[in-house]
């Protein structure tokens, strides 16, 4: 045979049995079959065999699994972003006529994708206020098919009261869907809300951009279920769409899942030591972290989120302060511009500390009378020094906006 047919046709196989602590990376879009026999008759839905590199292969089916451990699912389906993820879940559960009811305070993609893309299928999205349950009693209807949770709310962190959502929407017959991004399956068990396996949520979606792969340097996304019927449809659609995720990136979240704990603990402590720093400073009118007692929504946190047992509880490495409304735009601009280790950019959960500015108005549909006039910044805590992060708040806190802006009690 001609060079370049040895090469494609090496009949050399390694021997079987080697094991590392880190699973190998499989690339494949062909999938070679031994015979027409097992082609015909391999399964690819339910992880029996390999068909075909989008519906999975040894590196993405390991990572599905693991997963499924971190939240207590059953079944999980990769995506390539977190707004993938939602796009997925929410595409596969709904039809024309239906309706999915989204908080107000969710993350802000998941709002717009609702009103404008689902709305060109005929699906019909309604706003609730996640602090109140009983605004979303009112809001199902005999057409609401499917309901969003998030906890705690995009930005402005409020963190609802997560069980009695559930409750509601069980109660009902209406499946729910929760973004589970900020909890990452630490903070919280989605699919085991109290603890005995009576209560928990339909769907979990993930973000793996954010704590599961820990670099900024990945974009994928899951979709996570225990009812294997629901899972189906989110399956089937994956197929139809041809969504898939490349190998290296499965990789990537695969080494970083090992970490995963110790990452999002490190996160916690550096937020919750600069959020109370924060409010101490005089330009600071409110901070926003579920895991202050003044924190709207702070009861539900330490509820659900391990502080009831006697403990510290866990919260992720994100929150935002709310600027004192004397201070203009320009300024507040000028505090995140003087900023030196916090570097302006969205996402969170890598190593490095981020800020970003936000108008709030812009955002939300009806008034917010738990937050504080002025004007939101939110922060995402990396793995700096805590010590050295507070250093840069101060400096930029007294350039921005004067001497005297560090110090004193609100």
């Amino acid at each position: 045979m001609d060079p370049s047919t040895r090469l494609i046709h090496h009949d050399y196989q390694p021997p079987q049995g080697f094991l590392a602590p880190q699973p190998g990376v499989f690339k494949a879009s062909t999938v070679i079959f031994p015979n027409v026999a097992a082609m015909r008759s391999r399964e690819w839905k339910d992880k029996s065999g390999y068909t075909y590199g989008l519906h999975g292969t040894p590196t993405t089916f390991i990572l599905e699994e693991r997963l499924c451990a971190l939240e207590g699912g059953l079944q999980c389906v990769l995506v390539p972003s977190g707004l993938a993820a939602i796009g997925t879940a929410s595409l596969a559960l709904l039809k024309t006529g239906d309706e999915v009811l989204v908080p107000d305070n969710a993350y802000g993609p998941n709002k717009a994708m609702s009103a404008s893309t689902l709305a060109q299928f005929g699906i019909r999205t309604g706003l609730y206020d996640a602090l109140d349950p009983a605004d979303l009693a009112a809001r199902i209807t005999p057409a609401t098919r499917l309901v969003w949770l998030e906890a705690p709310g995009s930005v402005t962190m409020e963190f609802p009261d997560l069980c009695e959502l559930v409750r509601i929407c069980r109660a009902r017959g209406v499946t729910t869907a929760l973004d589970n991004t900020w909890g990452a399956g630490l903070a919280f068990a989605p699919f085991d809300l109290v603890g005995d396996g009576t209560l928990g949520v339909d769907v979990s979606i993930h973000a793996l951009t954010k704590y599961p792969s820990g670099g900024g340097d990945v974009l994928m996304g899951s979709v996570i279920t225990r009812d294997p019927v629901l899972h189906m449809k989110i399956k089937l659609l994956h197929m139809h769409l041809g969504l898939g995720v490349g190998a290296n990136d499965a990789e990537a979240v695969l080494r970083a899942l090992p970490s995963i704990g110790l990452r999002y603990r490190t996160h916690d402590q550096a937020a919750r030591t600069l959020a109370q720093w924060l409010q101490q400073q005089a330009p600071v009118v409110q901070v926003l972290h579920p895991a202050l007692p003044e924190s709207p929504g702070h009861a539900h946190w330490h509820a659900l989120c391990g502080a009831a047992d006697g403990g510290p509880g866990i919260a992720a490495g994100l929150f935002s302060v709310v600027l004192d409304p004397r201070y203009s735009q320009a300024q507040v601009d000028a505090f995140c511009d003087g900023l030196r280790l916090f570097k302006l950019g969205y996402s969170w959960g890598g190593p490095m500390s981020l800020v970003v500015p936000y108008d709030l108005g812009s955002m939300r549909s009806r008034p917010a009378p738990h937050l504080r006039p002025g004007t939101v910044v939110r922060f995402s805590i990396g793995l700096e020094a805590v010590e050295d992060l507070q250093a840069d708040l101060h400096q930029s806190l007294q350039q921005a906006f004067g001497a005297s802006a560090t110090g004193g009690h609100r």
